[in-house]
């Protein structure tokens, strides 16, 4: 027997969450099948067996939290599909499809395990916790009710170390059990007169709600606002895109002609590009920009990277082709880190006006927004109506000041109110 385990991922990658599984118990795979799709929290990865043979055994249900090396399957490479092997696969089917949902097809002790699941199904709550597979093994061996285990992850999930301590009563010397279960329990058992439906949060947008809210803890941020003329970008996209399309193969969008411009600015005011770590300062000398892009799992930020040595198409074409690897579930954990700077479009969804989030360790986001005609006093006291777009630079307070990033800002108006300068440079 064999068994299928979560493989190493990425270095900053160490557990995820069973999204969908592509076999169940009695298929025949070959070496190399994929047999399970993954949710981490930047992309979706399917995981492939190395052994050839038939599923025996599916141990992590959909919606479980899995860390490596964790055992998701088992396999006979001498079985027969279907299940009727001489292990007497069909009579053990029932049982183990009914203890799927405790979770307790690995135990070695069939009968024992079945005890303790009943006693643990006592409790209404006790598969609201979030576990691994091995966790809930060892508080079933243990005899620790996971209700009562602290779990010392930031997204709650409890750990075989989690049920250690609680079973050496490492618990209850902490003293902020009692403060850690009181919230979640009174959200979840609140009740409604009228009809509600409770979805579990997917692996994606837990990591994404816990690190905007670990950025405004940990980070002075704030936010300073202008405005941009798009005049002079709407007349030369009008005169260039036919000739640009067809030398190029990609319409001349927007995004290049701000990405250009932020890449300029941050030249002149290089602490919008870079970083804390501890008690340094890192400025960047290269221009990784992230493109932050929406999906119906969250939004993500894919890299450009190297944009500055990027001419116009090039910032096109690499936006564009990152966009439909979101869409289409395929970027790649090395398209989503490592970025020095974002760039985000609320616009594209009709925002006037908005503050966007640092991207952590970033110190500096741009927030595009809705193109408005409006009316404009110009220099001559003359009025005009003119496309306008509010823009909004979000910075650091700890390494930017606030001068800096005003003036950051203003550069990018100026950039993009002038794009022809742009284009020679770009």
């Amino acid at each position: 027997m064999s068994e299928i385990k979560v493989p190493e991922l990425a270095e900053s990658i160490t557990e995820g969450t069973i999204s969908e599984w592509l076999v169940k118990k009695g298929d025949k795979v070959e070496k190399g099948d994929a047999v399970v799709e993954l949710e981490t929290d930047k992309v979706n990865v399917e995981v492939n067996t190395d052994y050839a043979g038939v599923i025996t055994e599916i141990v992590a249900q959909e919606g479980d939290d899995v860390e490596v090396g964790d055992v998701i399957a088992t396999l006979d490479e001498n079985g027969k599909a279907g299940g009727s092997d001489s292990d007497g696969g069909e009579k053990q089917a029932p049982a183990e499809s009914e203890k799927s949902e405790d979770d307790v097809q690995t135990s070695p002790e069939p009968v024992k395990a079945e005890k303790e699941d009943k006693q643990d199904d006592s409790s209404d709550s006790s598969q609201d916790v979030i576990a691994s597979p091995a966790a809930r093994k060892r508080a079933r061996e243990l005899g620790i009710d996971l209700n009562d285990v602290d779990a010392r992850d930031p997204l709650g999930r409890i750990r075989p170390e989690d049920v250690d301590s609680a079973a050496k009563g490492g618990n209850d010397q902490k003293g902020s059990k009692p403060a850690k279960k009181e919230e979640p329990k009174t959200s979840e058992k609140a009740e409604f007169d009228k009809p509600v439906e409770r979805v579990k949060m997917s692996r994606r947008r837990q990591t994404i709600a816990n690190r905007l809210v670990e950025v405004q803890q940990e980070a002075a941020m704030l936010t300073t606002f202008n405005e941009v003329d798009m005049s002079a970008i709407m007349k030369l996209r009008n005169e260039r895109k036919e000739v640009f399309k067809e030398k190029h193969g990609v319409k001349l969008g927007f995004m290049s002609f701000f990405t250009k411009a932020v890449i300029g600015a941050l030249k002149e005011f290089p602490l919008l590009n870079a970083e804390i770590q501890g008690k340094e300062i890192v400025k960047k000398k290269f221009y990784d920009i992230g493109i932050a892009v929406s999906t119906e799992d969250g939004l993500v930020v894919p890299v450009v990277r190297d944009a500055d040595k990027m001419d116009f198409a090039g910032v096109e074409k690499e936006i564009g082709n990152l966009g439909e690897k979101a869409i289409n579930k395929e970027l790649s954990l090395d398209e989503l880190q490592g970025g020095t700077f974002t760039i985000t479009n609320g616009g594209t969804f009709g925002s006037m006006l908005s503050t966007p989030i640092l991207n952590s360790p970033q110190v500096g986001i741009l927030g595009m927004h809705n193109i408005q005609k409006r009316p404009v006093v110009m220099p001559d006291d003359s009025i005009e109506v003119r496309p306008m777009m509010y823009l909004a630079v979000s910075y650091d307070h700890r390494i930017v000041d606030g001068k800096e990033a005003v003036q950051f800002l203003v550069r990018i108006k100026e950039l993009l109110e002038d794009p022809y300068d742009l284009l020679l440079e770009g």
